[in-house]
């Protein structure tokens, strides 16, 4: 035990010594305006993240595949918990809910990650997690391979891999952003050192070494966000100022419910993302892994469910803080002014508590950013090794060839992400794209597999080809393409009408309606006969 503990401090103790002694040539060689409690604090977190990591991996006793993808199915429920709602809190969940609360174009009415992130994990435990921990699956793609075979689950495969891939590289620049604001360090710098300590202690540890750093990172975000949001809310007077200040700013859009005098036009707009969030949100492999590392079926099915009421109670300190940078007189108090909305979280941290309080606030967002940059990294990495080089490469491979293909993986699409990251122009939009590709058309084929028994390839197939042309018939800017449906488009070239979901709809009830048509000549595969013949 002596041994193993030693064999995690060593490595810990020396990254603290490196960025010690990169703090020493920021103070002596350059005129970086850095906040050295905020630098400090970050010293510890990052070495005690290392160290947790670390020691996960040392408990594990062999290469043992089941281990690193899903400690060994043997997660307990609170363990489970920490580690699911930690992984949803990231750093665009904490950031973006500031952001949108405190920009006067949206309002906390257009924040709706929060509550539809919470109701996609309910849904999820209640109709997803039991049959997925029923059959043992490794990887939430497994299903679809059982019943569409290998070449269909391949296309399946790429917006769930670059959803996980874009995710992780949106939420380094997310941290990036936030050291840059309160510590005054170069964002580039912030995001290399985070990735590569992320990136590490995945690899040596598997998801026991995520599902552990994860414990130490909620606690941090937890305790780190109470404490700032009274804070923050005591420097303008409390609640009982706040809030009718805002309200008075915000108008109608100042409720979180869906109203036409706040969003007008886009009213059906806000019901399309709506429905993104919460169906759209079930269909991740990070979520899923979790799920499946759960110890039995009804802890797989609470943990979800408790995860989304933990969601939901930690975005209210976000949301306070994003009121109060809405409504703070910056000039006013001499103090400089957000550059933007996306750095209110940060600014507020840094301006309107000592920096102390800072340093906490700063322990807090890290930990969401880390938590779930860990989290996407071995769920990309797992799809891959398990589902793509497996059937397709090497059909033989050992576990201890997997293994190693695994932890490969970790690191190659760690940098990948890493990589993108310093593009900082493009990563959210990619992202937002990827959650679309994966709302309109991974979700259907996922519901067909798992509860639509006379469901076939070819009816999984036609529903993936109508579902794609309705979505990409809306057009999308990212890719610089125009819509070439007659949806409704408002002067900003919005489409006034959620095609995101009709699209979604559409590819499911083709699969429901070719799948029958086909029965006869292309019988269905049933989950039932492969996990039998498994046992």
């Amino acid at each position: 035990m002596a041994n193993l503990t030693r064999n995690s401090l060593l490595p810990a103790i020396g990254l603290m010594l490196f960025m010690a002694l990169m703090g020493a040539v920021l103070y002596f060689f350059t005129e970086a305006d850095v906040s050295w409690p905020g630098y400090i604090a970050m010293i510890f977190f990052y070495g005690l993240i290392f160290f947790m990591g670390a020691y996960a991996g040392s408990l594990r006793k062999e290469d043992n595949l089941s281990d690193m993808l899903l400690a060994g199915r043997s997660l307990p429920l609170w363990i489970a918990v920490f580690t699911m709602s930690a992984t949803w809190l990231g750093g665009g969940f904490i950031n973006g809910t500031a952001e949108y609360t405190a920009d006067p174009a949206y309002g906390l009415i257009w924040v709706q990650a929060p509550w539809g992130y919470a109701l996609s994990l309910i849904l999820g435990g209640l109709f997803f997690a039991g049959p997925m921990r029923r059959y043992r699956f490794q990887t939430m793609l497994d299903p679809l391979q059982r019943r569409f075979g290998q070449r269909m689950t391949g296309f399946l495969f790429l917006p769930a891999l670059f959803g996980e891939l874009f995710w992780t590289a949106a939420i380094l620049t997310a941290l990036g952003t936030t050291f840059g604001t309160i510590l005054g360090l170069d964002t580039q710098t912030s995001i290399v050192l985070s990735a590569f300590v992320a990136i590490a202690y995945t690899a040596m540890g598997g998801l026991w070494a995520v599902a552990l750093t994860d414990i130490v990172q909620m606690i941090l975000l937890v305790v780190g966000l109470c404490l700032i949001a009274p804070a923050v809310l005591g420097v303008m007077g409390g609640w009982s100022e706040v809030w009718p200040a805002y309200r008075d700013q915000m108008g109608a859009a100042a409720y979180p419910w869906p109203n036409r005098a706040a969003l007008g036009e886009y009213y059906w707009v806000w019901w399309d993302y709506a429905l993104l969030l919460i169906m759209g949100g079930i269909p991740w492999q990070v979520y899923f892994q979790r799920v499946l590392a759960a110890r039995d079926v009804p802890t797989a099915r609470r943990l979800s469910v408790i995860a989304g009421f933990v969601c939901l109670f930690a975005a209210v300190p976000a949301v306070l803080i994003g009121m109060t940078g809405a409504i703070t007189d910056w000039k006013g108090m001499g103090l400089p002014e957000p550059a933007d909305y996306a750095s209110i979280l940060p600014h507020v941290i840094r301006y309107l508590t000592n920096p102390w309080l800072a340093a906490i606030g700063l322990g807090a967002v890290a930990a969401a950013v880390m938590s779930s940059v860990d989290s996407s990294i071995l769920s990309a990495s797992s799809m891959t090794s398990w589902n793509i080089y497996r059937p397709f490469f090497n059909p033989n491979a050992t576990e201890g060839v997997l293994f190693r293909v695994l932890r490969r993986s970790i690191w190659i699409i760690g940098i990948a992400a890493l990589l993108l990251a310093l593009q900082v122009q493009s990563v959210y939009q990619l992202w937002f794209l990827c959650s679309d590709l994966v709302y309109c058309l991974l979700f259907p084929a996922l519901v067909a597999a798992l509860f639509d028994p006379k469901a076939n390839v070819i009816g999984v197939a036609a529903g993936f080809l109508v579902a794609a042309f309705i979505r990409f018939g809306g057009g999308e800017p990212t890719l610089g393409m125009a819509g070439f449906l007659p949806f409704p488009v408002l002067s900003d070239e919005t489409v006034a009408w959620p095609f995101r979901t009709m699209a979604m709809a559409s590819g499911l009830f083709t699969i429901f309606l070719v799948s029958r048509l086909s029965y006869k000549w292309f019988p269905p595969k049933s989950i039932e006969e492969s996990f039998l013949s498994e046992q």
